[in-house]
């Protein structure tokens, strides 16, 4: 997003002084002016002209002892809070923070090259389900610094004490839950050193569930796979699984998922791509039903105005295989620059 504006302070927030005494500090708010327009082969939607109105605000300050201190605080399109985070990196230890915007398994849940947006994101409706790990929960990251690991090597380590997916307000909880999100870790591996333009990344995650009432065992996420980056044009391979461990019938108990993707930059100004994400919906006593979701995607720079075109498509929305299920649709985006 482009920075709108910016202002200065002399502290961050009152959380930051719980933390240490920081120096002057800054906090800048960042937005975008971005409008679409979508439509959908055979689907009723109505007005089909947006406005993007998310916001991020953004604060960065020094602790005495040399450690950077960041706040980003995201509002999403006519929404409230979203997400958000509160870092602290520390020389020579790594970065340290709270994160509730997607932090481990889920930084990787689909690395696909693209030219704009992700093979699901781009306005048609697409339920592809996806690693998150504890991701989706407030959780406590630790990120290596890259001093303590070889050359393009990046290591991160996230742990939820619930994994349930809730974003707690201070002085808050989030409740007991349900019993079968509990406490979680995720692992996640990059390595960019390897060879030029190739980067290789994997991660794992386990979440502890009670078990009985339909369920069996914890739940397991990996994904794996690669980008490579080779003249204008950039490559990508991933397969991901989400084991539920779930017993009780008609139940999804597991996601196995393969992605591909391919951009190429014919230019400075102008560069498209290609992306297919199919997923498998395996549930108990039924048969499993694969999504295929594919993105075909060009984007264009003219000075401080983009305009992006997206023709996507979905067969078995929803895992399920009704001919209303089937979907295809074309997105246009103007974003200005400022």
């Amino acid at each position: 997003m482009n920075k709108m504006t910016k202002v200065g302070v002399t502290a961050l927030c009152g959380s930051l002084a719980a933390v240490s005494a920081a120096n002057a500090g800054e906090l800048s708010v960042k937005g975008g002016a971005t409008v679409t327009y979508m439509q959908n082969d055979g689907v009723v939607t109505g007005n089909p002209i947006g406005m993007n109105s998310g916001i991020t605000f953004t604060g960065s300050g020094e602790l005495d002892n040399g450690s950077v201190v960041t706040l980003t605080l995201t509002n999403k399109d006519q929404d409230a809070y979203s997400a958000g985070s509160l870092t602290v990196a520390i020389p020579g230890v790594g970065t340290i923070g709270i994160d509730q915007s997607g932090s481990g398994l889920d930084a990787i849940d689909d690395m696909m090259p693209t030219a704009w947006e992700e093979t699901n994101g781009t306005g048609l409706t697409n339920t592809l389900v996806t690693v998150g790990g504890v991701g989706g929960s407030t959780n406590i990251q630790w990120t290596a610094d890259s001093g303590m690991l070889p050359d393009g090597v990046s290591l991160a380590i996230a742990h939820a004490p619930t994994a349930n997916g809730g974003k707690v307000n201070d002085k808050g909880t989030s409740g007991a839950g349900d019993g079968i999100g509990q406490a979680g870790w995720d692992i996640v591996l990059q390595h960019s050193g390897a060879a030029d333009g190739l980067n290789i990344f994997a991660g794992i995650s386990r979440i502890d569930q009670n078990q009985g009432g339909g369920v069996n065992g914890d739940r397991d996420q990996w994904s794996v796979g690669a980008t490579y980056a080779i003249g204008g044009f950039t490559l990508g391979y991933q397969l991901q699984e989400d084991d539920r461990n779930k017993d009780a019938a008609s139940v999804a108990t597991a996601y196995e998922n393969e992605a591909y993707g391919v951009s190429f930059a014919v230019n400075d100004d102008l560069s498209i791509s290609y992306g297919r994400h199919q997923s498998k919906q395996i549930v108990n006593t039924v048969a499993d039903v694969e999504l295929d979701g594919s993105s075909f995607q060009i984007a264009y720079s003219i000075g401080g105005a983009s305009i992006k075109i997206a023709e996507s498509s979905v067969d078995n929305n929803g895992y399920a295989t009704a001919a209303t299920n089937q979907k295809d649709g074309t997105t246009v985006a103007l974003t200005l620059a400022f």
